[in-house]
């Protein structure tokens, strides 16, 4: 567990599940997302036991609480890709910074060499985020994405130590 001033970084847990669905099936969390959003609890089960069975093996993918309640994720979403989620309701307060900001040296310390991101380039909140992290852009891609019959590109980042 890692926290900050507002932020619990833990573990990800069954219960959970209502708050993460409420997120991954809206379509705002999911615009820029690598899927569809969730149409069935199910789905987001399936995530969640993914995030729940990584973490045991490797505690780099967190869920972010705040005031008890889980509202994101964030950390290590493939070696070396990050990633963060965020519920809409709590978009525009600097959270995602404040939980990598912590992340980050969590991160480096498990013997990282580099950070890297992939994100759509019309995703600008995020894109000045990492900006913000000093990640610097790599490479553009175009159509790496099919996502309900739609392309989407990616602009890529990396961050050093």
């Amino acid at each position: 567990m890692l926290t900050t001033d507002r932020l619990i970084l833990r573990a990800p847990r069954t219960t959970d599940l209502d708050a993460m669905f409420a997120t991954y099936s809206d379509p705002r969390a999911m615009r820029y997302w690598s899927t569809l959003p969730h149409d069935d609890p199910s789905v987001t089960q399936a995530l969640l036991n993914r995030q729940i069975a990584d973490f045991a093996q490797a505690p780099l993918y967190f869920a972010l609480e705040r005031d008890g309640q889980w509202i994101g994720n964030a950390g290590l979403y493939r070696n070396p890709e990050v990633g963060f989620m965020l519920s809409p309701d709590h978009w525009g307060q600097g959270l995602v910074p404040e939980a990598m900001e912590t992340l980050i040296p969590h991160l480096f310390a498990h013997g990282l060499g580099h950070l890297t991101a992939d994100v759509d380039p019309r995703n600008t909140g995020s894109i000045k985020v990492l900006r913000a992290l000093g990640f610097y852009k790599t490479h553009e891609a175009a159509n790496t994405f099919l996502i309900g019959g739609e392309w989407f590109d990616s602009v890529y980042f990396r961050r050093d130590p």
